[in-house]
Parts: structure tokens; C-alpha cells; sequence
């Protein structure tokens, strides 16, 4: 039996141990990416205009994910910071839902199987380079990842209850979900649920109707909220619900989102967990193999060792294989798309890695010397690089400009806090060669979760925010905001991509979000008079159609950012002489 006092002990540890090693890095980061600005603009909309259904943005349009991870965002930057929507605002929810479902993850195993396999489990999927970056981006997969297995983990306890009941917690989680990205939020924790309750031989027709009713109750809420959006977008709005709903579905979309082949969900997986798929592969030097022939009892001894699987075991593999399978279907595929199923893979590979453990596999140590090695390489590259002992000219070809200005900010670090991350990495690897030393070390994998821990302490706190930070926009914008302040005349964009290509429209994302989702749409709404932000070979070609149109455009800037590899950003002053009956 577990002591309740010893998993309340490991609860909070663990708890501290999560929030302690994410919370404080992720604001460290400016945006860098189009997704980002373009969610967290939705909970600036909302706050500014007051509008919490259907707030506009990016010079008019409407959101395209419901409203759950934004009125999230908007509910932290309103309690923790005066209204203020930034970075670290943005993505509190997301590293909160992580958090949320590896403590989930622990309390389902701990109560379930044993304390230290849902320890090392819970562990293994936070350092998931998947799930550990979508805790640190304003993106709504990781919450709805989040309320997904906690969903399915609320099923289990129903399925421990014969059914008994109807489990509300899973329903409002639902809910939730589906407020969050779309009825997929119902469908997937009903179908693993099904598909794991018709294996455990409950009558089709109860499990049929149970779980339709919860589903049906999960919907009440999404349902109130399409109505009021309806009756915001009206046409629009049901338009796009359809594009990114039943379009995605059914291969009907009238843009390339995401189009991938059959294979890619194995290669995303793949890299997404690593570097446990590093783990994985080294072990599989270190078992002992049979000669293996097919026969005609292959298939049913197959068939028996899945029949003999524990429950919890064949709710874990359930949720895998029906994830997996329902995400192959498809043609737009991503890798965040498979996130809900990184949990129960940990708990595999845990129960793995102690099978290696017990068995004496030489794995579990060379794995760990390898981490210990990087955490021990790391300090030496970066003390290198700040003796600039490399020169600019390795560098050539047209991203030159870019890895130039990465060298040097990774030289130019400093700070009493990153010298202290990058210690305490670096003091972390000569530990681990120490403690794997020793004759009375009963499970290294304990070693090997610490020193990973340490080597995302310098990734997150020092080393990735300084090159993501070379990506970003917001200098930029700072200078764009300097030419062309609001007071002098009203921004304005155009992006031919985003205006004469279907779907999906493209946007000004991170600049729009630094200047106050500010910048107002050309070419729809064609104003007399103001400033205009375009690439440099939009302007090429198409001002030329709108000086027929009697605009005469003024250039006032031309971004000479590194970041700016492949074209640059160039804002014009306008004016409209004549009108054009």
C-alpha cells in the first residue's frame, strides 16, 4: 500500500519542481513566430474592445479557435498584471495546462500502479521536447492537450465506478476543450474511452449511450457560444467554422494548412520526444533477442499478452493506438496534434526503463553519460564563444547574417542569474559521473531525470530566449512605431500572399501585436490617407496598380534588421488624390 504521507510528499515536490524549472523563463522570450502574436492579439482584442465573443483583429479579422485559451489570457493579464497582455501573460496558460496534466499524470499512476513509476513517468513527459516547448508558447494545443487527458483520466475513475453515475468533471472538461479548438475537445476522450470500455466487454449499446449522452452534455456550453458568435460574424464566422472543422477533416479545405504525407505523425513523434527517443534507440543495443519465425500461435500469443494487460496498461495503449490512429486520417497533419498521447508513452517507456534497470542493461548509463557530457560541453562552447575564438567568416550563404548575430549574442550573455543556470548544469553533468560510480546507485533513471532537468534550466533560462530574440520582430516594430507613430496618421499592411491566396490570410503578426493591434487592412478597406507597411517586393509590384488608383506613396523607412533574411519590410506614407467613382 502507498503512504499517503509519502505521495503528499512527492505531490508537492513535484509540484515545485515544474513550476520552478518553467514558470520563471517563460516571458523570457520575445514572439518569434506568426502563432503566438496571433492568439495573444485575440486577448488584447478582448480586453480593449470589451468584446469576449468575438473580438476583431489583425485590421479586421475574427479569431479562428474559440475563445477558452484567450479568455484564459485575458484572465491572468487582468488579475496579474493590470490588464497588461505580454509574453509572459500569453503563455502562463499554456505552461499552467502543462503542469496540470503531469500532476494529473502522477496522481493517475501513484493511485493506480506504484509512486515511483508515476514519478519517473510524470518526469519523462515533461521533458518531452514537445510538450516542454508547448508549455512555453502562447499556442492552444497545449491546453487543450491538457483537458484532453485530464478528460480521459476522469473516464478511468467512471470505468472504476462501473459507470455509476455521470462524470461531470470529464464532461465540463470536455467543455472546456471544445471551447478551445473545436468538437475535437469531445470526440477524442469519447472514442478512446469507447474503444477501452467495448475491449473490457461492456455492452456496446450501454457504452453507446453513455457516452453519447456525455457527449451531448459536453456540447451545452461550445453550443451557447457558436449561437452568440453567429450572431457577431454571422456568415463569415460559420464559414470559417467549417474550413477548420469539417474542412480539416474531410480534406476539404480551401488552402494547404498543414498537408502532409501518411508517415509524418512516426517523424514527429519521434523527434517530439526527444531526447527520450535517444534513450530508446541506445537501449535497444542492450537486450537480448530470440531468433524470430512466424507460426501459426504467433498472432493469439500476441492476442494473450494483450488480453492479460493490466487495466491501467490497456487504457494507456488504448488512448495511443485510437489518438494516433484518428490523427493519421486527415491530410493536415501537425506534430502538436499528437501531444495527447506523450503521457501514456511515458509510462511505457518508465516502466521500461526499470525493466532495463533490473535486468542490468548498460543503457540506462551510457544514456545518461551522453546528457552529462552535453551539460559539461555546453559551459565550454558558450566560454569559447565569449573569448570570440570564432570567427564571422565560417559563416556563409544566405543565412550568414543570421548565425553572425546568433554567435554574438550567445557571446555577449551575461547576467548573475544565467551564470548561476549555467553552473548549476554544468556542476549537474560532473555529478551525474560521480553518482553513476557508485556500486550502491539501485536506479540511475533518477540521475538521468535530474541532469535533464538541468540541461532545460540553461536551455530555457539562458541559451534559447537569446537566439530566439535574434528572430524577433520587435525591435522593428519599435522603429516602425518611431516613423510612423499613431498619432501621425493611422498603419496600414498589405500582404499579397494573404489577399489573393485562399484561406488562411496572412498578417503582420508580431509587429501588429507590439503596436496594440493597430494596423488596419489596405486593401479592403482603402483608405484616403496614412502609413503603409509592406514587403519590399510587394511594393515592386503592385504599387504600380495603386497609383492608378490615384495613391502616391512616400518611402519613410526600410528595415535593415538581420532577422530580415529574405525580403525586406519597407512603410510608405500614402495619400489618395483622386477618387475613383
Amino acid at each position: 500500500m502507498m503512504s499517503q504521507a509519502a505521495y503528499k510528499k512527492t505531490f508537492w515536490i513535484l509540484l515545485a519542481i515544474c513550476a520552478l524549472t518553467l514558470l520563471p523563463f517563460i516571458g523570457l522570450s520575445d514572439f518569434h513566430t506568426k502563432g503566438e502574436p496571433r492568439e495573444a492579439v485575440v486577448a488584447y482584442s478582448m480586453i480593449e474592445q470589451n468584446d469576449w465573443i468575438l473580438p476583431r483583429n489583425n485590421g479586421g479579422e475574427i479569431p479562428y479557435k474559440p475563445p477558452f485559451f484567450h479568455w484564459c489570457i485575458a484572465a491572468v493579464s487582468m488579475l496579474l498584471n493590470g490588464g497588461e497582455v505580454n509574453e509572459a501573460m500569453s503563455r502562463l496558460p499554456s505552461a499552467i495546462s502543462l503542469i496540470a496534466t503531469i500532476m494529473g499524470c502522477f496522481v493517475f499512476y501513484a493511485r493506480h500502479v506504484m509512486l515511483r513509476l508515476a514519478i519517473v513517468t510524470a518526469l519523462i513527459a515533461f521533458t518531452t521536447f514537445e510538450l516542454h516547448r508547448a508549455g512555453e508558447n502562447c499556442r492552444v494545443d497545449m491546453v487543450l492537450t491538457a483537458l484532453t487527458v485530464l478528460a480521459l483520466f476522469c473516464f478511468y475513475r467512471w470505468y472504476d465506478r462501473g459507470l455509476h453515475g455521470i462524470p461531470w468533471i470529464a464532461i465540463l472538461l470536455m467543455s472546456c476543450a471544445t471551447l478551445t479548438k473545436g468538437p475535437v475537445g469531445s470526440i477524442i476522450p469519447c472514442l478512446v474511452t469507447g474503444v477501452f470500455l467495448i475491449i473490457k466487454r461492456f455492452k456496446l449499446w450501454t457504452v453507446v449511450w453513455k457516452l453519447s449522452l456525455c457527449g451531448i452534455l459536453s456540447l451545452i456550453l461550445p453550443v451557447a457560444w457558436y449561437i452568440a458568435a453567429y450572431n457577431h460574424g454571422g456568415k463569415e464566422f460559420f464559414d470559417l467554422v467549417l474550413e477548420e472543422n469539417l474542412g480539416r477533416m474531410t480534406n476539404t479545405m480551401s488552402y494547404d494548412s498543414c498537408v502532409n504525407p501518411w508517415y509524418f505523425n512516426l517523424v514527429t513523434m519521434v523527434g517530439g520526444f526527444a531526447p527520450w527517443t535517444l534513450f530508446a534507440v541506445i537501449s535497444l543495443f542492450s537486450l537480448h533477442y530470440h531468433r524470430f519465425s512466424i507460426s501459426r500461435n504467433m498472432f493469439s500469443t500476441i492476442g494473450g499478452s494483450i488480453k492479460r494487460m493490466s487495466s491501467v496498461d490497456m487504457f494507456s495503449l488504448t488512448a495511443i493506438v485510437v489518438i494516433f490512429l484518428f490523427y493519421c486520417f486527415p491530410q493536415s497533419k501537425r506534430s502538436v496534434y499528437l501531444m495527447p498521447i506523450y503521457p501514456f508513452i511515458a509510462y511505457f517507456l518508465a516502466k521500461y526503463s526499470f525493466y532495463l534497470v533490473r535486468n542490468g542493461a548498460k543503457a540506462v548509463k551510457i544514456y545518461g553519460g551522453i546528457l552529462a557530457t552535453v551539460c559539461i560541453l555546453l559551459p565550454i562552447v558558450f566560454i569559447i564563444l565569449k573569448l570570440n575564438l570564432i570567427p564571422d567568416s565560417i559563416f556563409e550563404g544566405r543565412h550568414a547574417a543570421f548565425n553572425i548575430a546568433v554567435l554574438h549574442a550567445l557571446g555577449e550573455i551575461s547576467g548573475i542569474w544565467k551564470w548561476i543556470l549555467i553552473a548549476i548544469t554544468t556542476f549537474t553533468g560532473i555529478g551525474w559521473w560521480i553518482y553513476s560510480r557508485k556500486k550502491d546507485n539501485r536506479n540511475p533513471i533518477y540521475g538521468i531525470l535530474v541532469v535533464t532537468l538541468a540541461l532545460y534550466l540553461s536551455l530555457d533560462g539562458v541559451y534559447q530566449p537569446t537566439v530566439l530574440n535574434i528572430k524577433s520582430k520587435k525591435t522593428l516594430t519599435e522603429e516602425i512605431d518611431r516613423i510612423a507613430p499613431e498619432s501621425k496618421g493611422k498603419l496600414y499592411e498589405f500582404i499579397s500572399e494573404g489577399v489573393f491566396s485562399a484561406g488562411d490570410p496572412i498578417h503582420f503578426f508580431e509587429i501588429n501585436f507590439y503596436l496594440g493591434n493597430r494596423i488596419g487592412n489596405f486593401y479592403k478597406t482603402r483608405p484616403d490617407e496614412g502609413f503603409l507597411l509592406v514587403f519590399d517586393y510587394d511594393a515592386l509590384q503592385y504599387f504600380p496598380e495603386f497609383t492608378k488608383e490615384g495613391y502616391k506613396f512616400e518611402p519613410v523607412y526600410k528595415s535593415s534588421d538581420l532577422s530580415d533574411i529574405h525580403n525586406a519590410y519597407e512603410v510608405y506614407r500614402f495619400k489618395k488624390e483622386t477618387s475613383i467613382p
